[in-house]
Formats: structure tokens, sequence, C-alpha cells
């Protein structure tokens, strides 16, 4: 039960703690909780025709099709959050302005068509793991009543973490929330960026431009929990590698310059 709750819990959390932060984002615009839950009813939909299809993907590309799977999932949600970022660059201030009467005021067809494209790809990828692993710890002959329990404390305590992320950016002055969400999106897009990069060097179709550019897994492994959510909102690894930086320095540039140029 302990490793089924473990593995359920840091899928959980990843795509908890990415959720929350684009909900914050979205604070007081109208009908973001029906685009939330239809993002997370689509990602766990598209994760369970992933894990049927699962053999067919790993062995596309000459195996690697699993890494590139989750590369091209990881950066998709990039450019979903890097969309949505520019965008409220020029925006938040006028949806701040209007918050009360946000209803008539703010025309949200675009971003709320990112938030629940961000969220199923979220739910998608961790989604997709989780079903694989569940089905291997079944095939393995764990009980019934043991993967109920380990499923249910998992799921619990990723969500507990991920709704105190959320309560907590919402205690954030309103003026400056979507600074700081906006700031906290663009490292969580980074990250993800990065992740993306040491998936496509495992399938050999990147180079690795040095494969350790330094190792702080003494001071906080990459497996640990704070180690864990560090990666998940900010990028953290232990032991990078030198493309997996340069991704995670071009992405801050490249939304550093739409920023800029939106608010121009």
């Amino acid at each position: 039960m302990a490793a089924v709750a473990l593995v359920v819990f840091r899928e959980v959390l990843e795509a908890a703690l990415i959720i929350s932060i684009v909900c914050a984002a979205t604070r007081g615009v109208p009908r973001r909780s029906m685009f939330v839950v239809g993002g997370i009813g689509l990602g766990i939909a598209a994760a369970s025709f992933v894990a049927v299809g699962a053999d067919f993907i790993a062995n596309l590309a000459g195996g690697a099709g699993q890494d590139i799977f989750n590369a091209a999932v990881l950066l998709a949600a990039v450019v979903m959050i890097g969309w949505h970022i520019i965008w409220m660059s020029s925006h938040g201030r006028e949806l701040t302005r209007r918050l009360q009467a946000v209803g008539d005021a703010v025309k949200v067809g675009r971003p709320m068509t990112l938030l629940l494209t961000v969220v199923a790809l979220a739910v998608l990828r961790e989604g997709a793991e989780v079903v694989l692993f569940l089905y291997g710890m079944l095939v393995g002959g764990i009980g019934a009543a043991q993967l109920a329990a380990g499923i249910t404390v998992g799921v619990s305590g990723g969500a507990v973490l991920g709704f105190a992320l959320y309560f907590g950016l919402l205690r954030v002055p309103l003026k400056h929330l979507f600074n700081v969400t906006n700031a906290m999106l663009a490292l969580l897009a980074a990250g993800l960026a990065s992740t993306a990069a040491g998936f496509l060097v495992q399938s050999n179709l990147l180079p690795t431009a040095s494969t350790r550019v330094w190792d702080t897994s003494r001071l906080l492994s990459d497996s640990s929990v704070l180690g864990r959510i560090l990666g998940i909102l900010i990028g953290y690894k232990a032991t990078p590698a030198g493309i997996q930086i340069v991704f995670y320095v071009v992405t801050l540039i490249l939304l550093g310059v739409g920023v800029a140029w939106q608010r121009r």
C-alpha cells in the first residue's frame, strides 16, 4: 500500500500544483470552475486511452515513443502556459479593476480555452503514469483493498497540498496576484521545458551539452518531497544536463520578450 500511496501522491501533487497556480492566475473569471472540471475530465479520459495503447506508444521511434510522448505533452503545456502569461500581462489590470462585475466586463474565451488545455495536459501526463503503474501493481498480485487504500491516501495527500497552495495564493493582495502568479507560471513553464529536454536527451534526439553541470543531490535530491515540489514549481534539478539549462533560460527569455511586446 505504501508504494501505491507514494507514487499516486507524487503524480497527483504534480498535477494539483500546476492546476492550483493556473486557477489562482484566473481568479474571478466567470465559469472558470467549469473549464477546470472539464479539463480534469478530458485529462483522465485521455490518460485512460494512453494507458490502453501504452505498448504501442512505447515501441514507437525505436522504443523511445514514451519519452517523445512525454516531451510533446510538456512542450504543449509550456506553449499554453506561455500564451496565458502573455495574455495576462496586458489584461491583468483590467481584470483586477473589473473583478466585481467581471461577468459583463471581461471577455475570456481564449484564456479559458487555454486553462482547459493546460489542466487537461497536466492530468493527462500524470494520470497516464498513475494508470500504468497501478496496472503493473495489479499484474504483480497486489490486493484490491491495498490498491484502493493506497490510491485514497495518495490522492488525498496530493489534493490537500494543491489546495493549500491555491488558498495561500488567494491571500496575496489582488493588485499583486497576477504579477505573483505570472512569475510562478513562468518558472513552471521553464521547468516543464527543461524536463521535456531531459526526455528528448533520453531518446537521443538532443545532445546533452554536458551531462552534469552541477550536483546538489547531497543537499536536496530530486526524489525527496521538497525536491519534487521545487522541481514542479521552479524546475529544480539536482543534476541537470547542459541542454536542460539552455531550455530553461531560453523559455524565460522568450516569455519576457513576449510580455514586453504585449504590454507595448
